[in-house]
């Protein structure tokens, strides 16, 4: 998964300003206790971060 696609789907779910915020300010243990910004400045591909986030936010199925 692109970095843009990435961004796209998190702008869809949480919306586009809130989208930045959560990726910059949430803490998640399923990430080794990082944030989603963390994550990806630190290796992570963008689609291990997506399905994190799918799975500890609840994302519906038809939105993954």
């Amino acid at each position: 998964m692109r970095l843009t696609v990435f961004w796209q789907r998190m702008a869809e779910h949480f919306g586009t300003g809130y989208a930045e915020t959560f990726a910059r300010d949430h803490v998640m243990t399923e990430l080794g206790g990082r944030t989603v910004d963390e994550a990806l400045a630190s290796g992570w591909a963008a689609k291990d971060v997506w399905r994190v986030v799918c799975a500890v936010m609840n994302v519906p199925p038809e939105q993954r």
